[in-house]
């Protein structure tokens, strides 16, 4: 992991810590650490008790659960909506799941005893980091109920989506089988959706590179859990923070 030197302008890249009041802002500023998160870095490991959280920017991660056989599926997805290492700042002694870097980027660490000892004394602070576990849950509710029920092509548009939702462009990096992995199904099924995507015009595929030619098509082939997630962050993080 590389530090690198604040960037007052990248703060405003986090939605997380743009929602916070500036006189708490004022305080996090001088402990807010700019690192640099490099591809298929572990951040945290299920069960580890990690002395930092992280606020991307430009990065996102992935929360993964394992399967005692190895197995994986992405539970939930951080960039710069979030926080990662959310769980520590509801009081739990360990991460549940592990987070890797799923595209690389920058993002702001801070210490997470630092953050709890200030949800402690800001309501405001309290009010932006409970509405942000708030969408989390909601989140990981509605990725289970997608990879329940939805097809292996409804589950690829909605994570293709949530990857450039977090990114500034309309390209991501992502193999078939790291798709496979995150959206714990066969290889073989994400091969066959990446394709029909491909031949229906709204991507382009090429050695692990995606392009979305098509974003508001992409968006009708995917499920309603897309749409569902969308709104309610939406809903919880526009809220005041007096209200």
């Amino acid at each position: 992991m590389v530090t690198i030197d604040q960037n007052p302008c990248e703060l405003l890249q986090n939605q997380l810590l743009v929602a916070l009041p500036q006189k708490d802002m004022d305080r996090w500023q001088c402990r807010l650490e700019l690192v640099d998160l490099s591809l298929n870095q572990i951040i945290y490991v299920a069960g580890g008790a990690p002395e930092y959280v992280y606020f991307p920017t430009t990065a996102i991660v992935s929360l993964i659960s394992r399967t005692v056989d190895g197995a994986t599926v992405e539970v939930a997805l951080v960039g710069n909506d979030g926080v990662v290492g959310i769980s520590l700042l509801l009081g739990a002694d360990a991460v549940a799941t592990d987070a890797v870097v799923q595209s690389a980027g920058s993002a702001y660490r801070i210490s997470a005893r630092f953050v709890k000892a200030e949800m402690e004394a800001s309501c405001d602070v309290m009010k932006v980091v409970m509405r942000y576990a708030q969408a989390v849950l909601g989140q990981m509710a509605q990725t289970a109920i997608c990879n329940r029920y939805h097809s292996i092509d409804q589950q690829l548009c909605r994570r293709l989506l949530l990857g450039l939702d977090r990114l500034p462009s309309d390209e991501l990096d992502m193999t078939h089988e790291l798709a496979a992995n995150l959206l714990g199904v066969r290889r073989e099924g994400v091969t066959l959706a990446a394709l029909k995507l491909q031949q229906a015009g709204l991507i382009r595929y090429s050695r692990g590179h995606i392009v979305v030619l098509d974003r508001e098509s992409l968006e009708q082939m995917a499920c309603e859990c897309y749409a569902i997630g969308n709104k309610e962050y939406r809903r919880l993080m526009s809220v005041g923070i007096a209200a």
